[in-house]
């Protein structure tokens, strides 16, 4: 390790059980520390012991509970720098407003910019995020941002159903990019949904599909599904052209319990996400397979920490966390 010594790993309230896996991959002990939130509503954190002139890194993912978890996670920030830390990263598997990446109507605000502000004025020195909902949110934070892939885990997962005759499936144009990499990984076609969102009420409508599914098995890939609307319209419009199967892949699943129940009665047979969000909806679904993201986080803190080159990570995966894949 550098000269600051060892990893110091803090969990935030929202990631404890990913922080606690991470600290297992590298084989040390979560930090001490406290977090209560009073009844009405405030948030009081707390470090239960010294952090003087260490390198700490703090897991806080935003997701369910967004706005709580956004001001936690300041609060702690401000703590670790009050604390005379060296440094803070911030390790945010999910980050949840980084849907708000532009200005595409009037009088809106650019919400991930807004964030990223605080972040940093709360004194972070360095992020690191796994699949943004467009990259270029990275030059919203003026510190560096790592950001991490889960496609090449979760092709790995993929490729050992030991799928036939395999299509990617885009749900729309705007996620086609990302399905031709998963495409590219698993040497598969691609085909791309045409779908189109009126409003901000979580509905998208399929309207067409481009590219040959019959007689595939269809893989359906996107960042993330808060409703599964999306997912589930698109399975059956597969299998109505003739798909075998319907697996479904998204890098951080939000589905709450009314999204879990329409899964359960569709055509997807499975549902592969990572545990980049701690939800309890998903944990008994049958039709739902988490493939932990905890062990690239923790390889990825590692070489920061020992100022080695995180890219390598971006393209594919190390041996010994392919191994917890499988």
């Amino acid at each position: 390790m550098n000269h600051n010594g060892e990893v110091k790993i803090f969990s935030g309230s929202s990631s404890i059980e990913f922080a606690t896996r991470m600290c297992q991959h590298l084989g040390i002990e979560l930090g001490k520390s406290t977090c209560m939130h009073f009844t009405e509503g405030n948030t009081y954190v707390k470090i239960e012991e010294t952090v003087r002139d260490k390198d700490v890194y703090l897991v806080e993912t935003l997701g369910l509970d967004p706005n709580n978890e956004f001001a936690e996670l300041l609060f702690w920030i401000d703590a670790f720098k009050r604390a005379s830390a060296n440094s803070v990263t911030v390790i945010m598997p999910y980050f949840s407003y980084a849907k708000g990446d532009k200005k595409d109507e009037p009088r809106v605000s650019i919400r991930g910019r807004v964030c990223a502000e605080c972040i940093e004025l709360a004194g972070a020195d360095r992020v690191v995020t796994m699949d943004l909902h467009s990259p270029q949110i990275q030059g919203f934070f003026k510190v560096p941002v790592d950001h991490l892939y889960a496609m090449p885990i979760l092709c790995e997962f993929i490729k050992s159903m030991q799928l036939n005759n395999m299509v990617v499936v885009s749900p729309d144009a705007g996620y086609a990019k990302d399905a031709r990499k998963f495409a590219k990984y698993l040497k598969a076609d691609v085909a791309i949904g045409d779908k189109t969102r009126t409003g901000h009420d979580e509905n998208a409508k399929i309207l067409d599909l481009i590219g040959d599914v019959d007689g595939k098995d269809a893989v359906i890939v996107d960042d993330f599904s808060i409703s599964g609307g999306t997912l589930i319209d698109l399975s059956y419009e597969l299998k109505k052209r003739g798909a075998k199967r319907v697996i479904a892949c998204l890098s951080h699943i939000l589905l709450n319990d009314k999204g879990i129940k329409r899964l359960e009665e569709s055509p997807i047979e499975l549902l592969i996400s990572t545990d980049s969000v701690c939800n309890e909806q998903v944990v008994n679904s049958d039709k739902v397979r988490l493939i932990s993201v905890a062990p690239l986080f923790a390889e990825t803190i590692r070489r920061i920490h020992n100022h080695e080159s995180v890219s390598p990570l971006f393209n594919e995966v190390p041996q010994n966390i392919l191994k917890q894949i499988k």
